[in-house]
């Protein structure tokens, strides 16, 4: 499976962007998404995950209310909404994917296995 981020850029404190993810390659299974983000001279963190179905979305503290993960699989792809952007939302934005026979998402990073190369987001004050 391959993943292709886009959507990233220069934005403005409290505006917006979304970022999307198509996949291609063995697209007929199923894949639990995630996105996470590494900011300068940190660790790479989990920011949103979906389910295969779409039912079930987790999101880490620090943009709970501010981005909302979906996705389309009809078109093979996982979007990351973004408002109210704050310069700590400053950072490379990463797409994985999991296969999974079940319902489900997690936040470790070492249970995806494939990842995009990702696209930069920087927010200026």
């Amino acid at each position: 499976v391959q993943l292709n981020e886009s959507g990233g850029g220069l934005v403005q404190a409290g505006g917006s962007l979304r970022l999307a993810c198509a996949a291609a390659g063995r697209t007929g299974y199923s894949y639990c998404m995630g996105w996470f983000r590494q900011a300068p001279g940190k660790e790479r963190e989990f920011i949103a995950a979906i389910s295969r179905s779409g039912s079930i979305t987790d999101y880490t503290d620090s943009v709970k209310g501010r981005f909302t993960i979906s996705r389309d699989n009809a078109k093979n792809t996982v979007f990351l909404q973004m408002n109210s952007l704050k310069p700590e939302d400053t950072g490379v934005y990463y797409c994985a994917s999991r296969r999974t026979a079940s319902d489900y998402v997690t936040r470790r990073g070492d249970d995806y296995a494939y990842w995009g190369q990702g696209t930069q987001v920087t927010v200026s004050s």
